[in-house]
């Protein structure tokens, strides 16, 4: 049975809903900008925000962040192992570290040490860049060696009695990371932490983790994700709200569909789609909205829409659960249909 792991007040894997987390982008000794950041991303859907902490300034604001924000706070440490004793001093409610990379066998034992007086769990694992260098002479650039760097560091961890783990195994490639999570999926029962790491800009890091986050999500693998995209980090959170929905783990959001026109489409139908997609985009309960260019397939694809439009040349349908309840001229359309989305909109959230 896998483990389940508590971070703050929040529990992720033995069956936990998978929690969304995304890392700030400022020093975290800038308490303003960094629980700005954080702020943001917990209004977007994040359960866990993590911060680099790259020197003394970092682990003492810690306390001053934690007092403004809600999501569990995750340490980013590297190299020194003194940076882990003073996050989790301060109240950090996760680390995550390289125990390969903090100072040896003296430093690791000190660490464990206090991580289990605290009781605070930490992510370790592998990335193309980090694999040990003995799996790396073994094995080279494979899943074998991420998979078995990684579960290394989880038995140094386990050493010294640290039992309260997170692993992750990211590389940019969508198939290498793939196969190392299904590698280390059925070597043990720790949470998984998953992403695609460097996986670019916006529109070309939202294809490779789609594809990498979906297919494990798909195969029951990950209990909370980071969409690791060189972009706002709020747009992360986003991202990862729609893998999960696309995946059927994320009913509580807004989904909007949208067929993509053709020459029978005569309203501006895309933009209006992109107009709900922001208007609908921190809405937390279930509901779906079909935006349709024409009648062909339109009513008939979204019958199941809590709301949905469709253009036709003598007007546009709107619709709900595929009975029409008003049809307007095309110019009207897209206020008409606006007005009773809010409507709906509202009525849901205030139930």
């Amino acid at each position: 049975m896998q483990k389940r792991v508590r971070i703050g007040s929040l529990a992720i894997g033995g069956g936990e809903p998978i929690a969304i987390q995304s890392m700030t982008s400022v020093k975290a000794e800038n308490v303003a900008a960094t629980v700005s950041q954080i702020q943001s991303m917990e209004r977007a859907g994040a359960k866990i925000a993590r911060f680099a902490v790259s020197d003394k300034a970092d682990a003492l604001a810690i306390p001053a962040i934690k007092k403004q924000t809600h999501a569990a706070l995750v340490a980013d440490i590297q190299f020194d192992y003194k940076l882990a004793l003073l996050s989790i001093e301060n109240g950090i409610d996760k680390v995550r570290l390289n125990p390969g990379n903090i100072g040896g066998e003296t430093c690791l034992r000190e660490v464990a040490s206090l991580l289990k007086e605290r009781q605070i769990p930490v992510r370790v694992g592998s990335n193309l860049g980090s694999i040990q260098k003995e799996y790396f002479d073994k094995y080279g650039a494979t899943a074998k060696a991420l998979g078995e760097s990684a579960l290394a560091q989880v038995s140094l961890l386990e050493k010294h009695g640290v039992e309260n783990i997170v692993i992750s195994v990211k590389a940019s490639s969508v198939p290498l990371t793939v196969q190392a999570y299904r590698y280390v999926a059925e070597r043990t029962h720790y949470p998984l932490h998953v992403g695609i790491t460097e996986a670019g800009t916006y529109d070309t890091g939202m294809v490779k983790s789609s594809m990498g986050i979906g297919a494990l999500l798909l195969s029951g693998i990950g209990d909370t994700i980071r969409v690791s995209l060189a972009t706002d980090p709020v747009r992360e959170v986003y991202a990862a709200k729609k893998i999960l929905n696309a995946a059927g783990l994320y009913p509580n959001m807004a989904e909007v569909i949208a067929c993509p026109t053709c020459g029978r489409c005569l309203w501006n139908a895309t933009e209006v789609a992109e107009k709900v997609e922001k208007l609908t985009q921190d809405i937390t309960v279930p509901v779906k909205i079909a935006v349709m260019g024409c009648v062909v397939n339109g009513i008939g694809e979204s019958r199941d829409a809590d709301l949905g439009i469709a253009g036709a040349k003598g007007g546009a349908a709107i619709f709900q659960k595929g009975e029409v309840i008003k049809t307007v001229p095309l110019e009207q359309a897209e206020n008409a249909f606006m007005e009773i989305l809010t409507k709906i909109l509202r009525e849901k959230q205030e139930n």
